[in-house]
């Protein structure tokens, strides 16, 4: 199963509105017999794969599986009844699909009399598919937010500049979570001071196996992207998300608009909108970049599901601050988090962790 959920891994930035599935065959004396994962969504699903690979062997074998095996017929077939067919004895896998639409493949796969076991390493398996069984239970995408800042917490020295505080090894693997996300989201503050292009570069891959994730600018005023601007380039897809009420006809033909209602407060968006827009979009996982007052508004919606802090070892004293207002006025009512992670990237620390609990104030 751990070799499952490596072989999963591979699908990560490629397979939504898919979940990232991967699969090993082992033949009737517990052998190896073929392995597989879901590469691209409306593609052959993980099980698939592996039971090409496996072919006869797979007859009276085990499958390990990180999900449980799809129930149900959309671009490609069930993958229950692909088990059945195979003539496969025993099914392992680690998660239930809590997807209402594919679920039902444990009891499919019993009712024909394969022994079926549920659970093995499940919490490392959801780990690894944590963006989609997110966006499954909240019906709207996973969200991370990255930033960079130095050890007093600043993002940009007094003057402006912040390039850069991080290190280039903390910069390869920012490329690398925006080869993974759906949609990357910058508010206007940003896109003024950095006009940022926001595609992914990932070393050691060509473009053409990296899938470049949906370059969203929320510019709620529509004054922050111009004719020329980096966003703009055609390297990805980018969208322009702008206030119901904005004059945004200077934009027109630039990029895609979506216009959203304000934000209760009358200032920026209201983020539960622009999710939901992105959901229906197919976008499942969204990587969060921008500056402290779009990041104070995700937390103050609570919106924020991972943090993935980049910490250097530097000092500035003044400056911009991480995040801005986030609604949390009181110590007793701020946002606590677990520590998952601290991995060094160079002289700097990467902290990820996850909110203990959400403390939405923004009216959904």
């Amino acid at each position: 199963m751990r070799r499952a959920i490596a072989l999963a891994a591979h699908g990560l930035g490629h397979t939504s509105p898919n979940p990232v599935v991967g699969c090993v065959i082992l033949d009737a004396e517990g052998r190896t017999a073929g392995e597989g994962w879901h590469r691209r969504a409306g593609g052959p699903h993980a099980e698939i794969h592996a039971l090409a690979e496996a072919g006869e062997r797979a007859r009276g074998g085990t499958a390990l599986v990180t999900l449980e095996p799809c129930n149900h017929s959309g671009r490609t077939g069930p993958c229950a009844q692909a088990l059945i067919d195979a003539g496969v004895a025993r099914v392992v896998y680690a998660v239930p699909d809590p997807n209402p639409t594919a679920t039902g493949g444990a009891a499919t796969l019993a009712a024909a009399g394969i022994d079926v076991e549920s659970g093995l390493l499940a919490d490392e398996a959801a780990a690894g598919n944590e963006a989609w069984l997110t966006s499954v239970r909240l019906r709207r995408p996973f969200v991370l937010w990255k930033y960079a800042a130095t050890l007093d917490g600043r993002i940009a020295a007094a003057d402006g500049t912040s390039r850069w505080i991080s290190s280039a090894e903390s910069r390869a693997d920012v490329h690398r979570l925006r080869a993974q996300a759906d949609a990357v989201v910058v508010g206007s503050g940003t896109a003024r001071a950095d006009d940022p292009q926001l595609g992914a570069r990932v070393t050691g891959l060509t473009d053409d196996e990296v899938t470049q994730p949906l370059r969203v600018v929320v510019d709620s005023g529509a004054s922050a992207v111009k004719p020329g601007a980096r966003v703009l380039d055609g390297t990805a897809p980018t969208l322009i998300a702008v206030a119901e009420d904005a004059d945004a006809a200077h934009l027109e033909g630039l990029a895609p608009l979506v216009r959203l209602p304000r934000a209760a407060t009358g200032r920026g968006l209201r983020i539960t909108a622009l999710l939901h827009e992105l959901y229906a979009r197919d976008v499942r996982s969204v990587l969060l970049e921008g500056g402290p007052t779009l990041a104070g508004a995700f937390l103050a919606a609570g919106a924020v599901d991972k943090v993935v802090a980049y910490l250097a070892p530097v000092l500035l004293g003044a400056g911009p601050a991480a995040v801005g207002d986030a609604g949390i006025t009181t110590l007793t009512d701020a946002l606590r988090l677990d520590v998952t992670e601290i991995v060094p990237f160079g002289p700097d620390l990467r902290i990820t962790a996850t909110p203990v609990r959400h403390t939405p104030h923004e009216e959904i």
